[in-house]
Protein backbone atom coordinates (compact mmCIF):
# COMPACT_ATOMS: atom_id res chain seq x y z
CA UNK A 1 0.00 0.00 0.00
CA UNK A 2 2.74 2.50 0.62
CA UNK A 3 4.18 1.61 -2.35
CA UNK A 4 1.00 2.49 -4.23
CA UNK A 5 1.26 5.79 -2.31
CA UNK A 6 4.67 6.83 -2.30
CA UNK A 7 5.44 5.92 -5.88
CA UNK A 8 2.29 7.37 -7.89
CA UNK A 9 2.93 8.39 -11.94
CA UNK A 10 1.77 11.33 -13.50
CA UNK A 11 -2.07 11.85 -13.27
CA UNK A 12 -2.47 9.09 -10.52
CA UNK A 13 -4.26 9.44 -6.96
CA UNK A 14 -3.85 8.09 -4.07
CA UNK A 15 -7.13 8.55 -1.46
CA UNK A 16 -7.99 7.40 1.89
CA UNK A 17 -11.15 6.95 2.42
CA UNK A 18 -14.55 5.86 5.35
CA UNK A 19 -17.73 6.97 6.44
CA UNK A 20 -18.58 8.45 9.95
CA UNK A 21 -22.16 9.23 11.60
CA UNK A 22 -23.63 12.62 11.68
CA UNK A 23 -26.00 12.07 14.64
CA UNK A 24 -28.22 14.83 15.62
CA UNK A 25 -27.17 14.32 19.15
CA UNK A 26 -24.61 16.30 20.38
CA UNK A 27 -21.11 14.55 20.88
CA UNK A 28 -20.17 15.27 24.66
CA UNK A 29 -16.93 15.84 25.56
CA UNK A 30 -15.23 16.91 29.01
CA UNK A 31 -15.45 20.34 29.72
CA UNK A 32 -15.18 22.78 32.36
CA UNK A 33 -17.55 24.35 34.85
CA UNK A 34 -18.56 26.24 37.88
CA UNK A 35 -18.12 23.36 40.55
CA UNK A 36 -21.25 22.56 41.53
CA UNK A 37 -23.21 23.40 38.59
CA UNK A 38 -23.06 20.99 35.50
CA UNK A 39 -23.53 22.28 32.33
CA UNK A 40 -26.27 20.87 30.78
CA UNK A 41 -26.30 19.70 26.82
CA UNK A 42 -30.03 19.45 25.52
CA UNK A 43 -30.89 16.59 23.41
CA UNK A 44 -33.64 16.20 20.45
CA UNK A 45 -36.39 14.09 21.86
CA UNK A 46 -35.79 11.52 18.57
CA UNK A 47 -32.33 11.52 16.97
CA UNK A 48 -32.02 11.75 13.38
CA UNK A 49 -29.03 10.02 11.51
CA UNK A 50 -26.92 11.19 8.59
CA UNK A 51 -23.50 10.19 7.11
CA UNK A 52 -21.12 11.72 5.68
CA UNK A 53 -19.25 9.44 3.06
CA UNK A 54 -15.49 10.76 2.22
CA UNK A 55 -11.87 10.69 1.00
CA UNK A 56 -9.01 12.92 1.33
CA UNK A 57 -5.95 13.08 -1.02
CA UNK A 58 -3.17 11.85 0.79
CA UNK A 59 -0.70 13.92 -1.33
CA UNK A 60 -2.69 17.29 -2.31
CA UNK A 61 -5.57 17.40 0.74
CA UNK A 62 -7.93 17.37 -1.70
CA UNK A 63 -11.30 16.31 -0.37
CA UNK A 64 -14.71 14.60 -1.20
CA UNK A 65 -17.50 14.26 1.08
CA UNK A 66 -20.73 13.30 0.37
CA UNK A 67 -23.52 13.09 3.08
CA UNK A 68 -26.29 10.36 2.94
CA UNK A 69 -29.34 9.72 4.61
CA UNK A 70 -28.05 5.91 5.04
CA UNK A 71 -24.46 4.21 4.30
CA UNK A 72 -25.25 1.54 2.59
CA UNK A 73 -23.16 -0.15 -0.75
CA UNK A 74 -25.43 2.19 -2.92
CA UNK A 75 -23.60 4.98 -1.35
CA UNK A 76 -20.80 3.76 -1.31
CA UNK A 77 -20.56 3.28 -4.69
CA UNK A 78 -21.31 6.95 -5.31
CA UNK A 79 -18.01 8.27 -3.49
CA UNK A 80 -16.21 5.82 -6.16
CA UNK A 81 -18.11 7.49 -8.79
CA UNK A 82 -17.67 10.90 -7.49
CA UNK A 83 -14.10 9.74 -7.41
CA UNK A 84 -14.10 8.59 -10.99
CA UNK A 85 -16.31 11.89 -12.27
CA UNK A 86 -13.47 14.36 -10.16
CA UNK A 87 -10.19 12.46 -12.16
CA UNK A 88 -11.51 11.91 -15.53
CA UNK A 89 -7.75 9.96 -16.70
CA UNK A 90 -5.22 8.12 -14.26
CA UNK A 91 -5.32 5.43 -11.77
CA UNK A 92 -7.25 5.80 -8.84
CA UNK A 93 -6.25 4.18 -5.01
CA UNK A 94 -8.38 4.39 -2.74
CA UNK A 95 -7.58 2.57 0.63
CA UNK A 96 -10.43 1.58 3.13
CA UNK A 97 -11.29 -0.33 5.71
CA UNK A 98 -13.03 -4.11 4.96
CA UNK A 99 -16.36 -3.09 5.94
CA UNK A 100 -19.27 -5.31 4.43
CA UNK A 101 -20.15 -2.37 2.56
CA UNK A 102 -16.77 -2.00 0.81
CA UNK A 103 -17.27 -5.60 -0.79
CA UNK A 104 -20.42 -6.08 -2.68
CA UNK A 105 -21.82 -6.28 -6.03
CA UNK A 106 -22.42 -2.40 -6.33
CA UNK A 107 -18.84 -1.24 -6.01
CA UNK A 108 -17.85 -4.43 -8.18
CA UNK A 109 -19.99 -3.18 -10.87
CA UNK A 110 -18.33 0.62 -10.31
CA UNK A 111 -14.91 -1.10 -10.54
CA UNK A 112 -15.63 -2.49 -13.66
CA UNK A 113 -16.70 0.26 -15.40
CA UNK A 114 -13.75 1.93 -14.47
CA UNK A 115 -11.78 -0.66 -16.51
CA UNK A 116 -8.82 -1.11 -14.15
CA UNK A 117 -8.61 2.48 -13.11
CA UNK A 118 -9.79 2.20 -10.04
CA UNK A 119 -7.30 -0.04 -7.15
CA UNK A 120 -9.38 -0.94 -4.42
CA UNK A 121 -6.93 -1.30 -1.20
CA UNK A 122 -7.65 -2.55 2.01
CA UNK A 123 -6.34 -2.10 5.27
CA UNK A 124 -6.25 -4.40 8.20
CA UNK A 125 -9.68 -4.81 9.93
CA UNK A 126 -10.27 -2.59 13.37
CA UNK A 127 -6.91 -0.48 12.11
CA UNK A 128 -8.08 3.03 12.44
CA UNK A 129 -4.89 4.18 12.73
CA UNK A 130 -3.63 3.26 9.61
CA UNK A 131 -6.46 5.81 7.84
CA UNK A 132 -5.56 9.15 8.38
CA UNK A 133 -9.07 10.73 7.03
CA UNK A 134 -10.03 9.16 10.78
CA UNK A 135 -8.16 12.35 11.55
CA UNK A 136 -9.88 14.17 9.41
CA UNK A 137 -13.24 13.09 10.90
CA UNK A 138 -11.72 13.77 14.42
CA UNK A 139 -11.12 17.56 13.41
CA UNK A 140 -14.80 18.03 12.16
CA UNK A 141 -16.04 16.71 15.57
CA UNK A 142 -13.69 19.12 17.58
CA UNK A 143 -14.94 21.75 15.57
CA UNK A 144 -18.65 21.24 14.95
CA UNK A 145 -20.56 18.86 16.82
CA UNK A 146 -18.71 18.42 20.11
CA UNK A 147 -21.12 19.91 23.04
CA UNK A 148 -23.54 21.61 19.98
CA UNK A 149 -27.10 20.56 20.01
CA UNK A 150 -28.05 22.01 16.49
CA UNK A 151 -31.91 23.47 16.18
CA UNK A 152 -32.40 21.29 13.19
CA UNK A 153 -30.64 18.58 11.45
CA UNK A 154 -30.49 20.89 8.47
CA UNK A 155 -28.72 23.41 10.16
CA UNK A 156 -25.95 20.27 11.16
CA UNK A 157 -25.59 19.21 7.76
CA UNK A 158 -24.77 23.10 6.80
CA UNK A 159 -21.89 23.30 9.22
CA UNK A 160 -20.56 19.96 8.14
CA UNK A 161 -21.38 21.41 4.69
CA UNK A 162 -19.42 24.73 5.72
CA UNK A 163 -16.59 22.71 7.45
CA UNK A 164 -15.55 20.55 5.19
CA UNK A 165 -16.27 23.45 1.97
CA UNK A 166 -13.18 25.54 4.16
CA UNK A 167 -11.00 22.56 4.23
CA UNK A 168 -11.37 22.08 0.58
CA UNK A 169 -10.69 25.41 0.15
CA UNK A 170 -7.02 24.71 2.43
CA UNK A 171 -5.68 21.49 1.44
CA UNK A 172 -2.55 22.41 3.28
CA UNK A 173 -4.58 22.31 6.23
CA UNK A 174 -6.14 19.37 5.55
CA UNK A 175 -2.74 17.45 4.74
CA UNK A 176 -1.65 18.67 8.00
CA UNK A 177 -4.72 17.62 10.28
CA UNK A 178 -4.29 13.79 8.27
CA UNK A 179 -0.45 13.86 9.40
CA UNK A 180 0.65 13.60 5.55
CA UNK A 181 4.24 14.97 4.68
CA UNK A 182 3.18 15.30 1.06
CA UNK A 183 3.25 19.31 0.90
CA UNK A 184 7.02 19.18 1.25
CA UNK A 185 6.90 17.60 -1.35
CA UNK A 186 4.81 19.25 -3.81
Amino acid sequence: MEAARDQLTAGDVFYYADEFHLSWFPTLRAMWSPKGQPVMIPTPAQPTKHYGIGAVNDHTGDTVVLFKRHKRRQEIAELLDALLDKHPTGTIYVAWDTASTHEDDEGETVLRAAAGRLVLLYLPTYSPWLNPIEMLWRQFRREVTHNELFQTVKSLLAAARDFFDRYHRQPVRTLSVIGSHAQDLI
